[in-house]
């Protein structure tokens, strides 16, 4: 029993913030993890936000998320680049970063690497990763890597590996799919996040998009009930693992 007077202690409160670039890419199975941890969040939408952002200096932890348009696309969205001089301040100051797909290829473009149409096409679906040659993961990175596992991929794009960054795994497609930063930054070009019930909204609004790619929904939608179970779990214990390292 429990000493009178005392209370059960309960996690300290942190501030995440989450720059989001379309409605239904959200922060998905990441979102459950960060409150238990005690992570306050606070969504910003990164084409109607007033940069400088100040709570992007102060916060915990920033999260960047997916979205549709290209990082060499800053004509047609001028916010990308003030996004990326965010995220380049934050880098530079070493603060924990955590990027997903376009907010992966944004933390490149920041780390001065190139970021392109991908050569191969777009890479959507579900597959394995495979680990980088000649490197042992890191172990918070194990999860992820479980045999079997295969995780969502949905992107055209591409981009160079920055310098100073540790590549970590790769697609049968395309060789970047992950980076680290030392210890507090983190790149992902596929979608630890995605549900199957989450991924609905995805097959709608992307609709035109798989469609000129040839793409099957009935596909897509079989898939992700064949593996979307087995990515939430495994993507709730490597974000557990990565944040008793970054925090």
């Amino acid at each position: 029993m429990a000493q009178e007077g005392l209370r059960p202690s309960m996690p300290e409160t942190r501030h995440a913030l989450v720059l989001s670039h379309i409605v239904f890419e959200d922060l998905g199975t990441l979102e459950a993890p960060l409150r238990e941890r005690g992570f306050e969040i606070e969504s910003v939408v990164a084409a109607t936000a007033h940069f400088p952002l100040t709570q992007a200096e102060s916060c915990d932890l920033l999260v960047v998320l997916g979205g549709p348009m290209g990082v060499y696309e800053q004509r047609d969205f001028p916010f990308l680049t003030d996004e990326i001089a965010c995220m380049r301040q934050r880098l530079e100051a070493r603060k924990p970063v955590l990027g997903v797909c376009l907010g992966a290829q944004l933390m490149a473009a920041a780390l001065g690497a190139r970021v392109y149409p991908g050569p191969h096409g777009k890479e959507i679906g579900w597959s394995e990763l495979q680990a980088a040659p000649n490197l042992a993961p890191p172990e918070w990175f194990s999860p992820l890597l479980k045999d079997g596992l295969s995780v969502c991929h949905w992107h055209g794009d591409t981009f160079d590996l920055p310098p100073g960054a540790l590549h970590l795994v790769s697609s049968k497609l395309y060789a970047n799919q992950a980076f680290s930063i030392e210890d507090y930054a983190l790149a992902l070009q596929f979608h630890p996040e995605v549900t199957a019930s989450g991924l609905e909204s995805w097959y709608a609004g992307h609709a035109k998009e798989l469609q000129g790619a040839g793409i099957s929904i009935s596909a897509l939608r079989s898939a992700a009930h064949e593996h979307g179970a087995a990515l939430e779990a495994a993507t709730g214990r490597f974000l557990n693992l990565w944040l008793d390292v970054v925090l």
